[in-house]
């Protein structure tokens, strides 16, 4: 796929000129950005949006979009966003799924895995952050796992959600409810950072240690 300059505006806190190489979480280059998200749309029109506006954003920003390679819901509707703003985009993909969720055409990277493990395995490899906005069960049973591995120690990276209309409220509630009944250490629920909007995370990608708003 051809890379080219976004014609989109740049987003709040910075300009188009800020690329990837600028974009740093800790001593790691947040160079690429891990997506979960539902293979369906949603009933409310603004998780679409969403989906588009962060596609834009992440090529605006020159960040590698990693996701689960599916045309549909807001899985394509951010992966189209990002490629016709420039940006770069890998998808993985088991081979069960290629036909439910529709392997997205044109995209830098498909690889097409045998297993469900297999994918989000790599799937982390290959991202330097976690974004996870609204989807279903998948994206649950996506973003638990990474939140397990973060606990255990297995990667560092920063767990994002991002939502509309509150989302992720109930999930986040439910985090510290499990860690009140001491189920988990206190801190569970900052395994995962609730951001207000896509301003916040376009402030965390140009200064991954500021607070969002």
């Amino acid at each position: 796929m051809a890379q080219g300059q976004s014609s989109t505006p740049a987003p709040s806190g910075g300009n188009p000129a800020d690329s990837a190489a600028t974009l740093a979480y800790g001593r790691r280059m947040i160079q690429s950005l891990l997506l979960f998200c539902g293979s369906r749309p949603g009933h409310d029109p603004a998780h679409a949006a969403l989906a588009a506006e962060l596609g834009t954003l992440l090529a605006v920003r020159g960040v590698t979009l990693v996701y689960g390679g599916g045309a549909v819901g807001l899985m394509g509707i951010a992966a189209r966003a990002s490629m016709a703003a420039g940006g770069r985009v890998v998808g993985i993909i088991p081979r069960l799924l290629m036909t439910s969720e529709i392997a997205q055409a044109g995209l830098a990277e498909m690889l097409v895995v045998e297993t469900l493990h297999e994918r989000k395995a790599l799937m982390h490899a290959r991202a330097d952050a976690i974004l996870a906005i609204p989807g279903s069960i998948g994206t649950l049973d996506e973003l638990f796992e990474s939140l397990t591995w973060r606990e255990l120690g297995i990667h560092d990276k920063p767990i994002w959600l991002l939502g509309d209309n509150g989302y992720w409220a109930p999930l986040t509630t439910l985090l510290g409810h499990i860690a009140a009944e001491g189920f988990a250490p206190p801190d569970l629920d900052r395994l995962a950072q609730p951001l207000p909007g896509l301003a916040a995370l376009d402030r965390l990608l140009l200064h991954p240690h500021a607070l969002p708003a």
